[in-house]
């Protein structure tokens, strides 16, 4: 153990480094997680001697400084930062320190929760209503003038929308992008042959600090507003969720999902919530943000040198680790794509012990240049497969391996191929091939597909090992016996699994062709398949023209489809399940047309009436497209309860926002 004096030193080099590359070069060296741990060590050593403490130390200051290349703004009032939780017991220390200052200690505290956006916090200045000046937060005392390329983000108001503005008006807030943006952005920078970025927060960071405004333009950035400046001229609302309510009225964008708590444990319960919708917001948050309601209350609580005391972030559990990789192996999917998994020394992360990470595809391994034996940092977001997301170079060692694409197939032996235009590697032994077997099962009873309730994964697994199943139709000739001989199977499991698999002979044609596996053909290419040729013989005989007269069915898909049912094995398979009884009504007896051809929709929330999965397949059926995220060129998104961002996104783009009885209207009652 380092001296205090000696590790203080260290901590300041080491912190310095990488708020440097985190904030200036955009290019972060180590995770969160470990960044978090050597602030707060430093934060203990300078609490057991003081003074130790100096006004150059990490913990006295916000960010890095503002780069060179943008000229330099001083906030009229500092953009602090904020203390960070990392438990509940952390948070609840929090609260008992409001209550103690404010003399409030039986009482509970009103305070305001709201997703902790992972982007870049700038400010927004209005002088008479107009938009004069946009700054990153920089050190908290000075950022960069970025004026010019926060004009382009369309979401923040040139003017704002009121008829007596302040004469002076500061909006602070975050500029993040979405997960959509960010993958069609880096998708775009690797056809141009340039590096991708690491995160969406990079990517945004990296925007809005482009020098040429066009291309921060190009950038599809997003900003939610979540508090005040420098304000004159007017008198400051009373509370924090009054200033929301402004900046949403002035015509800025604020979070739909931010609520006032009453009580610490109410902000706990919020914190769970967000972090178990966290993977479906379409954004990324890592953490909450909890702020004390009543502004005069903040102004009581005041300020330590680095924060406010009347505001604390609540972390999410850290999404990136640092491991090793011990090994590679190639999986075989369904389709017979060959997967590349790191098997990796056992690393917590994202709160759960991950000991396997996806390397995507030869391209990716490439492109990261990752090799056995590397030291590589792992992403986990939310229930998303964990993937290696960049190698640590300067701790690779001597005869760390290169990775090579397998010649033939691990499972069955038979050779490997790359269709040209493609990057996926697969398997040429089709349902010959028992990995491609097993998928092709565990696919075909899935929920979206024939819905066997009961036949999860590992079942499949022991049915295949015991050589009951050797292909879907298999499924149709199981019995009660066979069922009930498996592990930790009992009569009743048996029967209810029988009783499922029975069930699932009535079915439709959408649901059987998803069900097929029928390579580049998803649940939306299914219906529309259904919904235009009728029958699955009309399916089966259809030539390429035929096929790709349908809109989005392109030759790529309809190659696939013709593929399929030209090979005899697949044939014989579908032939068996038609003799096992499954069957389903042809299209033409159910209300099929083109009522609503031309129209895209967004489904969000959660439905009462309809399940979403039911309303898509009724709205495909009427001829309308449904998408999952909201464009221009959207219709009009229909919400249940709780939707999420796709309303908030509709909202600024002007596409109508409708509830579910008009969606009820449009497509009749559920059958």
């Amino acid at each position: 153990m380092k001296k205090p004096v000696a590790r203080v030193a260290q901590l300041h080099e080491l912190l310095h480094d990488h708020s440097h590359r985190y904030y200036v070069l955009d290019n972060p060296s180590i995770s969160d997680a470990e960044y978090d741990d050597m602030f707060r060590e430093l934060q203990s050593l300078e609490a057991q001697f003081p003074d130790l403490q100096t006004p150059d130390s990490p913990t006295q200051r916000v960010g890095a400084p503002p780069l060179d290349g943008f000229d330099s703004v001083q906030h009229a009032i500092p953009m602090l930062s904020l203390g960070n939780a990392f438990s509940q017991d952390e948070l609840n220390e929090f609260d008992r320190r409001v209550r103690e200052r404010l003399e409030r200690e039986g009482d509970e505290v009103i305070y305001v929760a709201e997703p902790k956006l992972d982007g870049l916090a700038i400010s927004l200045r209005y002088e008479h209503g107009v938009f004069v000046q946009g700054a990153t937060r920089g050190d908290g005392r000075s950022g960069e003038n970025v004026t010019e390329n926060l004009r382009t983000i369309e979401m923040i108001p040139l003017k704002l929308r009121t008829a007596s503005p302040p004469a002076v008006f500061e909006a602070r807030g975050e500029v993040f992008m979405s997960h959509d943006a960010f993958k069609s952005l880096n998708a775009s920078m690797q056809a141009s042959g340039k590096p991708a970025f690491v995160n969406p927060r990079n990517a945004a960071a990296g925007s809005l600090r482009q020098l040429d405004s066009r291309k921060t333009a190009q950038r599809r950035l997003s900003i939610n507003l979540y508090g005040l400046g420098e304000v004159i001229g007017m008198d400051l609302p009373p509370t924090q969720m009054d200033a929301l309510h402004l900046l949403a009225a002035y015509g800025f964008p604020v979070n739909n999902d931010i609520q006032r708590c009453d009580g610490i444990e109410a902000c706990f319960d919020f914190y769970q919530t967000m972090g178990q919708r966290r993977p479906e917001l379409g954004y990324d948050i890592d953490g909450v943000v909890f702020k004390v309601d009543s502004i005069s209350e903040q102004r009581e609580l005041g300020f330590v040198s680095r924060a406010p005391r009347w505001a604390i972030a609540q972390k999410f559990p850290a999404e990136e680790a640092q491991t090793l990789i011990e090994s590679v192996e190639f999986q075989v999917g369904r389709t017979g794509a060959l997967t590349p998994v790191a098997r990796l020394q056992p690393v917590f992360v994202g709160g759960v012990t991950v000991s396997n990470a996806t390397l995507h595809n030869m391209d990716e391994i490439e492109r990261k240049d990752i090799r056995v034996g590397d030291t590589v940092i792992v992403r986990r977001a939310g229930d998303v497969i964990p993937e290696v997301a960049r190698v640590v170079k300067y701790k690779r060692k001597h005869g760390a391996r290169k990775i090579k694409l397998p010649q033939h197939c691990p499972v069955c032996g038979n050779p490997v191929q790359i269709r040209e235009g493609e990057v996926k590697a697969r398997c040429t032994g089709g349902l010959r091939c028992a990995a491609q077997v097993r998928e092709a099962i565990k696919h075909f009873a899935s929920r979206r597909a024939m819905d066997i309730d009961g036949l999860g994964d590992k079942l499949v697994e022991q049915l295949a090992d015991a050589e009951l199943i050797n292909s879907v139709a298999d499924l149709y000739t199981l019995d009660v016996e066979a069922v009930k001989a498996m592990p930790r199977m009992g009569e009743i499991s048996a029967n209810n699994l029988i009783k499922a698999i029975d069930t699932s002979r009535r079915t439709t044609l959408a649901r059987f062709l998803f069900g097929l596996g029928i390579r580049d053909i998803g649940e939306s290419g299914a219906a529309l398949l259904a919904s235009h040729f009728g029958s699955l013989e009309a399916v089966m005989a259809a030539d390429e023209s035929a096929l790709t007269s349908i809109d989005d069915i392109g030759p790529i898909a309809a190659d696939s489809v013709q593929t399929f049912f030209a090979n005899a094995d697949n044939r014989a398979v579908v032939d068996a399940l038609l003799a096992a009884g499954v069957e389903f009504p042809t299209t033409e007896t159910m209300q099929v047309g083109t009522l609503l051809s031309g129209n895209t929709y967004v489904l969000t929330g959660t439905l009462t009436v309809f399940t979403r999965d039911q309303a898509k397949q009724k709205l495909q059926l009427l001829g309308a497209k449904v998408s999952g995220s909201v464009s221009g060129k959207t219709t009009a998104v229909f919400a249940g309860d709780s939707p999420g961002s796709k309303v908030t996104k509709a909202e600024s783009l002007g596409v109508p926002v409708l509830d579910e009885a008009a969606l009820l209207e449009l497509i009749g009652p559920v059958e």
